[in-house]
């Protein structure tokens, strides 16, 4: 793990990423990466998040920067911008049910192939995609997903990157963590190692690969 300045750490994420956001309607989100990477004009990105917030909070700045080429997300009902370009064609928009997109996040982030869900039978989700049959019951087959980079938001890290996180800015940011290839924190308070209790670390230092440091 690597402490960064904001610039250098958002100069890591490549042009076109799989970018995992962190955050529930921008709670949990790291906005000062959010910033940067508008400063940037890191484009063509697919965006896989929770939601796309609200103009102007967490991923609804990336949506009104054009920055964004696809979404992968449980609703859009807060940001007219993206319905606005979706329906133009400016923007494809993937809906996945909520649980259904935690939970294959949580597969690639653990190495496997995918998940069972019976969330979808006899909608439209089901379309093209395999079932399986097993006690009675038919269950989609839903591909992992991972990303190239996962951006994410903790109250508290230590010098090592060991994460926690401040009550429901929880949310998604833990299993983003797990699922991307190189993991960039933006922590609110940086604290010497063993400060934070180790029952306490929601995300560990293994898993995160730059720290952002805006002090340097």
């Amino acid at each position: 793990m690597q402490v960064v300045a904001l610039e250098e750490a958002v100069a890591k994420i490549p042009e076109g990423a799989r970018l995992l956001v962190g955050g529930f309607m921008g709670v949990g989100t790291p906005e000062g990466i959010v910033d940067e990477i508008v400063r940037q004009r890191k484009g063509g990105l697919t965006v896989i998040a929770n939601d796309t917030a609200m103009p102007g909070v967490g991923v609804g700045k990336l949506i009104a920067a054009n920055l964004v080429r696809k979404v992968v997300t449980s609703h859009i009902g807060l940001n007219p911008e993206t319905q606005k370009k979706m329906l133009a064609g400016e923007l494809e928009v993937k809906l996945v049910p909520q649980g259904t997109l935690v939970e294959r996040l949580r597969a690639g982030g653990f190495g496997l192939g995918g998940i069972l869900t019976p969330t979808g039978i006899g909608t439209v989700v089901q379309k093209d995609k395999p079932t399986v049959e097993l006690d009675g019951r038919t269950f989609l087959v839903e591909a992992a997903m991972r990303g190239d980079v996962a951006i994410v938001q903790a109250f508290l890290s230590d010098y090592m990157g060991n994460l926690t996180y401040a009550l429901t800015a929880r949310n998604f940011n833990p299993i983003m963590a797990m699922a991307a290839d190189t993991v960039i924190a933006e922590a609110e308070h940086v604290v010497p190692v063993g400060v934070i209790a180790p029952d306490h670390v929601a995300t560990p230092a293994t898993l995160v690969d730059y720290l952002v440091s805006h002090d340097r």
